[in-house]
């Protein structure tokens, strides 16, 4: 520890937190948001009664969660491009650019563990509820809207919000986009300075504390809607 230059950390902090934490952040908020929305939409067609909407959504979901994320990244990145131009007769292959790589394949593959946080969160409502708003005359989409989806909500918000907490863990494999998250911006200055070591050990704590606070925030959530229920 005689050797560990803290100074390399406090240089480095505007920097880490300016670019590589907003950057962060952001893509969380962006995909959480997307994935939400689009996992809310695979959820109602898993719950469809016609196989038409519930099959494909159930295949889709099925693969996504059995593939690993920094595979989905790599297919994504490279493989995509040359596929759509392929689509499309374009004898080059499609710019997508790794911005917006990153927060297709974060969107597409978030939203099937959403999907399946809604799914349950609906299906944990009694059938009753939904009788009852049939039966005042609110048609099958309204008593989702107004009956079924306020209470699902507060079921599984605990479990949406560990999902943005695994969501934000996971924007760290963007390195291999060479985009600068958080985790990339320290890998950048830690080469550059040779203090790889001061700069690692700085992410993790920042990790483990953001993390950390939000999981027992979390878990107070949870003990209140257990209350209330």
């Amino acid at each position: 520890m005689d050797k560990f230059d803290f100074d390399v950390i406090l240089d480095a902090a505007p920097y880490l937190f300016k670019t590589g934490m907003s950057f962060t952040l952001t893509l969380t908020v962006i995909a959480a948001i997307a994935g939400l929305a689009l996992g809310t939409l695979l959820a109602m067609m898993r719950l469809s009664r016609f196989k038409w909407l519930s099959v494909p959504a159930g295949i889709y979901v099925n693969v996504m969660r059995s593939i690993p994320l920094l595979l989905v990244i790599f297919w994504f990145y490279f493989l995509v491009p040359y596929m759509a131009a392929w689509v499309i007769g374009s004898p080059t292959p499609l710019r997508v650019g790794a911005l917006n790589s990153a927060v297709i394949t974060f969107t597409l593959f978030e939203a099937a563990y959403f999907c399946e946080i809604m799914r349950a969160g609906i299906q944990s409502i009694s059938r009753g509820q939904v009788s009852a708003s049939l039966a005042i005359g609110l048609t099958p989409w309204q008593g989702m809207r107004h009956v079924v989806l306020p209470q699902a909500l507060r079921n599984m918000t605990p479990a949406l919000l560990t999902r943005v907490i695994i969501l934000f863990q996971d924007t760290s494999l963007v390195y291999v986009l060479s985009l600068t998250d958080f985790l990339g911006a320290a890998s950048k200055i830690g080469q550059r300075d040779g203090r790889l070591v001061e700069l690692y050990l700085f992410v993790a704590v920042v990790y483990f504390v953001i993390c950390f606070t939000a999981s027992r925030l979390v878990k107070r959530l949870e003990r209140r809607t257990r209350v209330l229920r």
